[in-house]
């Protein structure tokens, strides 16, 4: 079933297109990630499925609703996890979920809802007291209240540390796991290669290739790209994971 459908989409800010007809379409519990250097249009272009910036050209639609046309039926639908969380402080961890909850008019289990992001023992914290990486699950968990259907993430690891970076793919495959759409940009090549089950490269605000993973490496193989190889059991980060424990300690 394609849950995202979008068709030759399009954004210019004065004489820069920064979103050039782009297209492609998201099933139903998958993570699509969106590859690309910086300004690539990646983030304007979640930012128009988002219903937060204006459509100049083309369609969006979300479950069969368009975007342009109904931006607040599709708002029920999605959660959006930003780059940057913020909330307010001198808040606790329950009461953020409380008031998540209530603007969507939903009354939800505030425990079972961080023990999903692993954070029940945080429950009475104020958010200021949190780690980056526990700030980001809380984030997640924040976008999940009104149970959407397609959860958007940009760049969603940046900055964090190994551990918290693990933690956090988990989390995000749970959330696919429960069926939910997972649409989210990285400029980490390794996360994209682990989580995502396809992905769309970007540049200069076109589509240049899209397919899975392992199935972009198969044809760049098959068109004789060789490199120099260099096989290692294992790498700094996992040296890094292992002297350092896979807790979550503070991540």
């Amino acid at each position: 079933m394609k849950l995202v459908e979008v068709r030759d989409l399009k954004k210019r800010y004065g004489d820069k297109q920064a979103v050039d007809g782009v297209s492609f379409s998201i099933e139903k519990g998958e993570i699509f990630g969106i590859l690309g250097p910086n300004g690539a249009g990646k983030t304007t272009t979640l930012e128009m499925m988002e219903t937060l910036r204006p459509i100049d050209s083309g369609t969006v639609k979300i479950d069969g609703i368009d975007v342009a046309k109904n931006p607040q039926s599709v708002k029920r639908l999605i959660g959006v996890q930003p780059q940057s969380p913020a909330f307010q402080d001198k808040t606790k961890l329950t009461e953020v979920i409380e008031m998540f909850s209530a603007a969507y008019g939903e009354k939800v289990d505030v425990m079972k809802f961080l023990r999903d992001v692993e954070l029940e023992e945080k429950a009475k914290s104020y958010v200021e007291d949190l780690s980056g990486g526990q700030k980001q699950r809380l984030s997640i968990t924040t976008a999940l209240v009104h149970g959407p259907k397609v959860f958007f993430l940009d760049e969603p690891t940046t900055g964090l540390d190994p551990q918290a970076r693990r933690h956090l793919w988990k989390l995000i495959e749970n959330v696919r796991d429960k069926g939910i759409s997972v649409i989210m940009t990285t400029h980490y090549m390794d996360e994209a290669e682990v989580l995502c089950d396809r992905i769309a490269i970007m540049d200069e605000g076109k589509i240049v290739a899209t397919g899975s993973p392992k199935g972009l490496i198969k044809l760049l193989l098959s068109k004789g790209f060789t490199k120099k190889q260099h096989v290692e059991q294992a790498n700094l980060e996992d040296v890094f994971i292992a002297l350092t424990g896979k807790g979550l300690r503070d991540a």
